[in-house]
């Protein structure tokens, strides 16, 4: 990925200055009429040079400057495309292509599949060192679990509506639940103030709840971040429009990780008695049966 990069920032950075300062050159090898503003052709090499530098930039770490690689990607995708339709209608010789092969095309599989191993390193991502992640009554879920079973539900964001959907379902049937002995805990992503007014709202804002923003705790219970079909594929949208309209438990704006995937474990002295990790974000345990195991 960094020789890729930095081949692309040296080739951009040498493509605009030799164009900069040679701004006629291009249109007299295509046999075409030399630009009636030359500066206008020397203002994009200046980008295509800037973008060089950005190339150079980005492969002192390639994943985390995934931005960068990605416009120059969107760059490289469009332009020939345009340049087609400029050929095609007769407006711009296909001579004039070569300079796509060398500006674009041949940059395109490098760029995306730098793009892939930044999406998968995301969804690998094992998040921040969560430590001895305690609840608001400074208790750790081995304690929690001593001697009575605790069903430790792990929430996605308070903006998403399978979130509220999951914690109206836990005011439902929270009395089922604690009369089977089992006790409630919710893990999260936000500050702990923001989440106990949030679970107020579902008369939850008594039960054990663990902040857990660096998601160490998600990654110790092997929760990782959805792909985009656990997410966004079609078999989360019929349930997504029932839980938005319907149910009335709409949207809001993300507050934590919008590709966390949630799940639900029984815990006993510390140990996962029995454990249900989402297939997407639209599924929807029973929470009474995961207690009565």
């Amino acid at each position: 990925m960094k020789k890729w990069l930095l081949a692309a920032g040296v080739y951009n950075i040498v493509w605009g200055l030799l164009f900069g300062a040679f701004p006629n050159l291009l249109f007299d090898w295509a046999g075409m009429a030399r630009p009636n503003y030359p500066e206008l052709w020397q203002c994009i090499a200046m980008i295509v040079g800037v973008y060089g530098v950005g190339y150079v930039a980005a492969a002192t770490d390639p994943l985390h400057h995934w931005p960068v690689v990605l416009v120059g990607f969107l760059g490289k995708l469009f332009g020939p495309i345009g340049f087609i339709q400029a050929a095609w209608s007769g407006r711009m010789p296909w001579k004039f292509g070569v300079v796509n092969i060398f500006n674009d095309l041949i940059w395109l599989i490098p760029f995306f599949l730098i793009l892939r191993g930044a999406w998968l390193a995301y969804l690998a991502d094992p998040g921040s060192n969560s430590g001895d992640v305690r609840d608001q009554e400074h208790r750790t879920i081995d304690a929690l679990s001593k001697n009575q079973p605790v069903l430790l539900v792990f929430l996605r964001h308070f903006g998403c509506t399978f979130c509220r959907e999951a914690l109206a379902d836990l005011r439902v049937q929270r009395s089922r639940i604690e009369a089977a002995g089992v006790r409630i805990a919710l893990v999260h992503m936000s500050p702990d103030a923001e989440a106990e007014s949030f679970f107020a709202r579902y008369a939850l804002d008594d039960v054990a709840r663990f902040s857990d923003p660096g998601r160490g705790l998600y990654r110790r219970f092997e929760l990782r971040r959805g792909t985009w079909s656990q997410l966004f594929g079609f078999s989360v949208w019929m349930p997504g429009a029932r839980a938005i309209f319907a149910d009335g438990h709409g949207l809001g704006v993300p507050a934590g990780d919008g590709f966390q995937m949630p799940g639900a474990f029984l815990v006993l002295n510390g140990r996962i008695v029995h454990a249900y990790r989402h297939d997407t974000a639209a599924s929807r345990p029973d929470y009474c049966k995961l207690a009565a195991v």
